[in-house]
Formats: structure tokens, C-alpha cells, sequence
């Protein structure tokens, strides 16, 4: 099925597609934490790299409830894994994108394996009606 097929099939927003998939329960819990869920139900086309429950459980022990105290740093966090844009698996290539923090994400294609700066791309390209989320296997931590 074609990518314009698939998006037309659509019927969710990214926080509603991602609820749905169960595996990324910990990211959206963040997202609504740092009041940012209305940003993911916009009509504009984002593209979300959104760590899995399994990379969140990654960090190291404490992390993750410092962050929810620091809702500053929690939102640059959050919107460090968004793009402003639709970015399908198939048009990464090697390239530099900037994401809604404004900080540049590396986004490196090598047979067949995307990666997002050291985070690695497990489950690409699913479709909301405003944007994509790409699943990937590790939280991107902005430096203090």
C-alpha cells in the first residue's frame, strides 16, 4: 500500500495512534505531564520519534522521575523526538533535521538500519492523520 493510501487511512491523531499501538504509554504519559498533548493533536504534519515503554525502562534509575519534576526540561526533551514536518522511513537519508527544541537531530540510513542520533528505528512509518511516528529503542537526553 502507498504511503498517500495508508495516510488517507488514517483515522487517529498521533496521541490517539500511539495510545492505540500500546507501546508507547511512557512517552504520551510525559507528554501530558508536560502539557504538551494539544501540540500532538494539531493539524499540522509532525514526525515523532517516539521512544518506546521498553526505552524509557533504558534510563538509568532516576532519570526519568527527575524529568517529571522539571517540566522545563521534560517539555525540550519531548519536543527534541518531534520534527515540524512528515518524514517517511523511505525519504531518510543521511541529514541533518531540526526538530521543534530547535536542537539537529542525526538521521543516518545505513543497509537498511535508520538511526536518530544513537537511538535505532524499530518500527517505522505509522500513520496518524497528522504525521508519523517512527518507534525507537532509546530516549534521546538533551545535555543539562
Amino acid at each position: 500500500m502507498s504511503t498517500v493510501a495508508s495516510s488517507i487511512l488514517a483515522k487517529h491523531d498521533i496521541v490517539e495512534t500511539a495510545l492505540a499501538s500500546g507501546h508507547f504509554s511512557t512517552f504520551f504519559k510525559v507528554v501530558q505531564i508536560a502539557e504538551l498533548t494539544g501540540a500532538f493533536k494539531g493539524r499540522s504534519p509532525l514526525t515523532v520519534f517516539a521512544p518506546t515503554d521498553g526505552a524509557f525502562r533504558k534510563l538509568p534509575e532516576g532519570v526519568l522521575d527527575a524529568l517529571l519534576k522539571d517540566k522545563v526540561r521534560l517539555s525540550s526533551l519531548i519536543k527534541s523526538h518531534v520534527l515540524p514536518s512528515k518524514l517517511m522511513s523511505q525519504d531518510m537519508t543521511t541529514r541533518l533535521s531540526k526538530t521543534l527544541e530547535g536542537n539537529m537531530l542525526d538521521v543516518v540510513c545505513e543497509n537498511g538500519v535508520v538511526k536518530v542520533n544513537d537511538a535505532k528505528v524499530t518500527k517505522a512509518d505509522i500513520l496518524s492523520t497528522n504525521g508519523v511516528i517512527h518507534a525507537i529503542d532509546s530516549v534521546m537526553i538533551l545535555a543539562a
